[in-house]
């Protein structure tokens, strides 16, 4: 039987250190904690990153909105920087899961599982954001690599993530009425780099973008266009829950949901 340890480090670089070999980070572990019980994971040792402060706080400056990794759904649901700056992220948040899950669950966390059904990878990718790490800045585009597989290295951990403010922007979700993941969810903003859409819960490789909607979009702002995109089902998932076939559909739905609420 493996000996399971717990650190709780007061610094980043602390935290850096300990987070070697089969060692898991844990930030809210709304995912880390059932795995185990599952038996889906077995670390020798855990890095609780709580007491940590700079992994903490909103704060909004010209660049955007930068949010601790450590910061909960919560408290991203109800800040009021993002509620004013990027309110389609602050609806995203109060979507996820129930009550405990918001009061539990933390940015970082949810982006370093990278769940492809998890509803932050959406507004990640659709905003354009960067994620700072404890060693270097990496965009939206390439921190996500496929199911549960994002670019962190052994040891590097997500310090915080700087959301661009957007001209407009809306997030729908169709949800596991249990769970309450997203089947689909549909993220579309328009930033300074042009529309961007990005897709959760239907991709066989995780989160995506949405090209076809990003042009029809850009010809034209309506629910009409994002609607009238039809989407190949080739790479979508099928599960219990929906068909490819269903996910297709619900994605373009969406995004027509999407766009008249932005």
């Amino acid at each position: 039987m493996t000996t399971l340890t717990y650190e709780k480090p007061a610094t980043l670089r602390e935290a850096a250190d300990a987070a070697t070999g089969d060692a898991k980070v844990l930030a809210g572990g709304q995912t880390l904690l059932a795995a185990m019980r599952l038996g889906m994971a077995a670390p020798s040792q855990l890095i609780d990153l709580s007491a940590i402060p700079e992994l903490r706080g909103i704060r909004a400056d010209a660049n955007g909105v930068t949010i601790g990794a450590m910061t909960r759904h919560a408290e991203v649901a109800s800040a009021q920087p993002v509620l004013s700056r990027i309110p389609a992220l602050a609806h995203l948040a109060a979507l996820i899961g129930d009550r405990q899950v918001r009061n539990m669950g933390t940015l970082g966390g949810s982006l370093a599982n990278d769940d492809p059904a998890a509803d932050y990878p959406a507004a990640v990718l659709a905003l354009n954001a960067t994620i700072t790490t404890s060693k270097r800045a990496l965009a939206a585009d390439a921190f996500f690599q496929g199911l549960y597989s994002t670019a962190l290295e052994e040891g590097e951990i997500i310090v915080s993530v700087t959301f661009p403010v957007p001209a407009r922007a809306a997030y729908e979700k169709f949800r596991n009425a249990a769970s309450r993941f997203a089947i689909v969810g549909v993220f579309v903003a328009e930033t300074g780099g042009g529309v961007r859409v990005a897709v959760t819960g239907a991709g066989k490789s995780g989160v995506f973008r949405a090209r076809a909607i990003e042009e029809a979009l850009t010809r034209e702002w309506s629910a009409a266009s994002a609607r009238g995109v039809a989407i190949p089902p080739g790479d979508l998932m099928t599960d219990l829950h929906a068909t490819a076939e269903y996910r297709a559909h619900l994605i373009s739905v969406l995004a027509g949901r999407a766009a008249a609420a932005a």
